[in-house]
């Protein structure tokens, strides 16, 4: 039934269909994804495809700024935005957690929190904590302070951080 001759024919189909297969993948990586050097000397994609989104000549609308939003701010849904920052930061005066107290955060001087060792990164950001700097610092704290010890992601949602700032201005003084 199997003899030399049927096996060589069986492996060597297998071969050549493989050998297609490579051949196939190499002229598709050649056609879709080479680098060919342009006129000056600059390396360009083998083929590519204009989509027109870079040269659209329009800038996206923006939203409202944080001025505009915190005039508006209302302190109780800052309360509610307030419970994803207790786990780390207490309201009362003097009582530091993981990070400093916010009692009369608003207006303080920056990396002023009795009892707290700040990490140093903060006094580099800001002076004061004006509500333009705690939006700025809680949409990102480590691109707004880099190195500093807040390991919160940010907040996104500029409505939320105006929210927030007006129930920290109603803690203290």
């Amino acid at each position: 039934m199997f003899d030399t001759m049927t096996f060589t024919k069986i492996l060597g189909g297998f071969a050549g269909a493989f050998l297609v297969f490579l051949l196939g993948k190499f002229v598709a990586e050649t056609l879709y994804h080479s680098e060919v050097a342009g006129h000056d000397g600059e390396v360009v994609q083998g083929y590519l495809i204009d989509t027109g989104s870079e040269d659209s000549g329009e800038e996206e609308a923006e939203g409202p700024t944080f001025e505009e939003v915190f005039e508006a701010a209302d302190a109780g849904r800052g309360e509610r935005v307030y419970n994803q920052c207790r786990a780390c930061h207490a309201l009362e005066d003097g009582a530091n957690g993981a990070g400093p107290y916010l009692y009369n955060v608003v207006g303080r001087d920056v990396g002023t929190a009795e009892g707290y060792a700040y990490s140093g990164a903060l006094s580099e950001a800001a002076d004061v904590w004006t509500p333009e700097n705690l939006s700025a610092f809680l949409e990102d704290p480590q691109g707004y302070a880099p190195g500093t010890s807040m390991g919160y992601s940010g907040l996104g949602d500029v409505e939320d951080r105006a929210n927030l700032i007006a129930y920290l201005d109603t803690i203290g003084d």
